[in-house]
Order: C-alpha cells, then structure tokens, then sequence
C-alpha cells in the first residue's frame, strides 16, 4: 500500500511500495529521445510554459516531470546544469523537491474526500484554481515556479477549463506540466498550447533488464513480469511487489480449472483479500483473471465457437465491473471473489 507521505498529506497513489516517488528518483532509464528533446528546450533559455507528457502508466512520465523541476529550481532555464538535466542529490533544490517542500514547486493530484477517508474519484476545480496565487507570487531570488498536475486525467470539465486559463495567460518564469495517460481526452485547446513528450512503452527485454538490475528480480520472475506488464517498469515493479506472480498463476490456474472450483485454495486466498491491505491484491487478481478470460475469448473466436463466446464475454463484463462496484458500495470482497468465480463457472457449463 501507499505510504503516507510528509506532512499530512493524502495516500501517494503514484508511490510503489519499497520503491523510491517520482520525485525522488534521480535517474532516468529509457525515454532518451524525450528526455533529449525537453533538455534542448529547458537550456534554451525561453522554455515553453505548457508541457503535455503522455503515455502509458508507469513508464516515468513523472519522473521526467519532476527531473526538469528540479533542474529548474536549480539552475533556471540555462545551460549551466548538465546536458542531461540531471541534479545532484545534495542541491538543495533536489533536496526539497524530494521531501516535497520546495516553496517553487506546486503538484496537484486527486485529494481526500473529508466524508469517506478515501481519494476523491477526481481532480476538483478548487484544487486546480490554486495555480493563479501560486504562480502569481514572486519567486525567490528571480527563480522560476513549476507546477505539476499528476495526473490531468483526473480533472473533471471545470478543472481543465481552470487548466486551460492558465495556458492561456502564462505567468512569466512559469511552467506546467501536465502528466496524462490518454490526451485524446484532453480538452483539444488544452493540446494545442502544450510541448508534447510523448513516451513510448519499453520493450519487454528492457523491462526483464530494469527488474533484474533495480528490483534485483530473478531472470523468470522477470520474464513473467515483463510479460504481465505490456510495456510498463512501473507496472511491473507493483505486480513485483503486490504478488502479481503468485495472483495470475492462481487466476491461470482458476481458469485453466473450470468448471472445477478448489474451494478450500479460494476461501485461503479470499481470507487474504479483506481489510485495507488486501485493496490492492483484490485488483490485481481481478486484472489477471480478465486477462485470461479475455485469451480464453480469443482462442475461442479463433476456433469458429461462436456460441461459447456470449457467456464468457458476459463473465469479462463481469470480472471488469465487480472491483468498482465493490469498493463503491463497500461490498466483502471474499463475497465478490465467490460471485465471480460462480459466473466463470457458469460460463464453462454453456
């Protein structure tokens, strides 16, 4: 689970447990053509204001995000940093950025809801409307103000009408960036006044190396992992740390089984998934299950087996739908679990 971070602040999302935030890490793998790209238009001395980072989860889009903050904090849009905008760990300006307390640097990300105690489905127009007095006070020293919306996915319509604002009366000495999942749901306005980086995802082979190398993964624990991740460090580093080896071969195996059920391994699994750590398991389980009933549909179609499919496409439907809802209505995840298997289940009968 998320830890919480410095200050009081919501549950990190964007944190992997056992793994350094974002902005604390110092070293960028992989993306050199972006990285290249925003190196060249941050030491050019007039950096454009709006910057769109986009692509897939957990590929280090805020990673880079966070590393041109810090090269801005230290050393302003020159040339005077290294070319690769890195920062030494002891500036003070990294320092403050990973402890998340330098006074130029605002991020914005989803917040509590006070009611629930949970993150709030999205990004609030109230939260975005700080940028105005944030990049309205003066910097220190004639430095510069860097604000980060992580992730502007989360915005609904009257934040991004409020992000919008901002692209459209830049403040001197300002630059946002927008990290995003998918742009194409970005307001088009919003696109056209940012510098795109678009990252693409890693090849598996570069994410067996980053497991083995940084998470000290072995080389078939690797393998699995980059194949569950389609493209994403991140990703595999949360299905590393979140059990996701040992939650697909059960869901493999579950599906593999049908329409035999082990009850007695469902009820040990199902135990593990109550309470607030098992949230995240919960997921992930359900995730590994789609995936192989969505590769049980395609060996399906594949065949000609035209009427199998209805039931197994319901049982997706199903297993795509069930996670919301449970944590919406605060449903007992050992009973949805149960509910979902009994729909495979049904499913292989037909």
């Amino acid at each position: 689970m998320a830890k919480r971070s410095r200050g009081g602040e919501p549950d990190e999302s964007d944190r992997i447990e056992g793994f350094p935030h974002p902005r604390e890490t110092l070293r960028m793998i992989g993306q050199e053509a972006a990285l290249s790209r925003a190196a060249r238009a941050i030491r050019s001395g007039k950096p454009p204001q709006g910057w769109l980072i986009s692509g897939p989860p957990g590929i280090g889009k805020a990673t880079l995000a966070y590393r041109i903050a810090r090269y801005l904090l230290a050393y302003g849009a020159r040339q005077t940093g290294a070319a690769d905008l890195s920062v030494p760990a002891n500036d003070p300006a990294a320092i403050q950025v990973a402890a998340g307390s330098h006074p130029g640097l605002m991020v914005l990300k989803r917040v509590l809801n006070e009611r629930t105690g949970k993150l709030m489905n999205e990004l609030p127009v109230d939260e975005v409307r700080r940028l105005a007095g944030f990049f309205g006070m003066t910097s220190a020293a004639g430095g510069w103000r860097v604000a980060i919306v992580d992730t502007a996915d989360d915005m609904n319509a009257n934040a991004a009408n409020a992000v919008l604002k901002t692209l459209e009366e830049p403040p001197p000495r300002g630059v946002l960036f927008l990290v995003c999942h998918a742009p194409g749901k970005l307001l088009p306005t919003i696109r056209s006044r940012c510098r795109r980086l678009a990252f693409r995802p890693w090849q598996d082979g570069e994410v067996v190396r980053f497991l083995e190398r940084q998470a000290g993964a072995d080389p078939e624990s690797a393998l699995r992992l980059a194949a569950m991740a389609k493209g994403s460090p991140g990703r595999a580093l949360t299905l590393m740390s979140g059990g996701g080896i040992e939650l697909d071969r059960f869901a493999q195996e579950l599906v593999r089984e049908l329409p035999r059920l082990d009850e007695a391994r469902m009820l040990a699994l199902a135990s593990e998934l109550r309470g607030a750590h098992g949230a995240e398991r919960f997921s992930l389980l359900f995730e590994r299950l789609a995936e192989h009933v969505k590769a049980l549909i395609e060996v399906e179609a594949r065949r000609g087996e035209g009427r199998r499919l209805a039931p197994w496409l319901d049982a997706w439907d199903r297993l795509a739908s069930l996670p919301a809802e449970a944590e919406a209505l605060n449903l007992d995840r050992q009973d949805v679990l149960w509910t979902a298997a009994l729909a495979l289940r049904d499913a292989a009968r037909c």
